[in-house]
């Protein structure tokens, strides 16, 4: 599963790529290293249908059976079975999201993550997301907070993937229409776009450290 990702190019980049009317981001640092419960962007429709740039902390809640005896939730960074009860309410139009990247990492092994692009330049792509507004406790040092979530997608792992972890990938979206398509279809016809990128789409490269760049 994947469990750090990597967003470096500009904002002004990210805001072009997802035609967004609104960015709530604020002054957006490079994020070589993205991971579990570090907020970061995500662009999802407003009501009136105009797209936000707005932050979230990524994990989404947990199903009620795996916090049985727990205080916290540390939340669910990857989807995979979207036939899930738990999982259903979040793949309305409403609750998806983009989640921009430009690079992905799976372990490797010997201290080692390959990361992974969509090419040499690490054009902008984006994870097939859900978010939702959420209150509870993520950290007892923390306390109780009131904030938004997101999580992705995930599919079975194409050739590149396969080579390092053959179980997953996220679900990549590329291209506008495929970008409006996620966060306006219905989950009838939106369901089939829960799929591998095609094989050779992507290219890896390992290293001993935990940031892409």
């Amino acid at each position: 599963m994947c469990n750090l990702y990597a967003l470096t190019k500009s904002q002004d980049a990210i805001r072009v790529l997802l035609r967004a009317v609104r960015d709530a981001l604020g002054n957006l640092p490079t994020l070589s290293a993205i991971y579990p419960d570090q907020s970061a962007p995500i662009l999802r429709l407003a009501p009136d249908g105009g797209r936000h740039l707005v932050r979230a902390r990524w994990g989404m809640p947990s199903p009620a059976f795996a916090l049985r005896g727990k205080q916290t939730d540390r939340g669910l960074t990857n989807i995979r079975n979207t036939t899930s009860p738990h999982w259903r309410p979040y793949l309305t139009p409403g609750h998806r999201c983009l989640v921009p990247f430009d690079a992905f990492a799976e372990p490797a092994g010997a201290g080692t993550v390959a990361w992974f692009t969509l090419g040499p330049e690490r054009p902008l792509a984006c994870f097939a997301g859900v978010w939702t507004h959420w209150s509870g406790t993520r950290r007892l040092k923390e306390g109780p907070v009131s904030t938004d979530l997101f999580g992705f997608l995930t599919t079975s792992a194409n050739a590149e993937v396969a080579r390092i972890h053959p179980k997953a990938m996220p679900v990549i979206l590329t291209g506008e229409k495929e970008y409006a398509d996620w966060l306006t279809l219905p989950w009838a016809e939106a369901c089939r776009m829960q799929r591998p990128l095609a094989d050779g789409t992507l290219h890896g490269t390992v290293s001993r450290t935990g940031t892409s760049a």
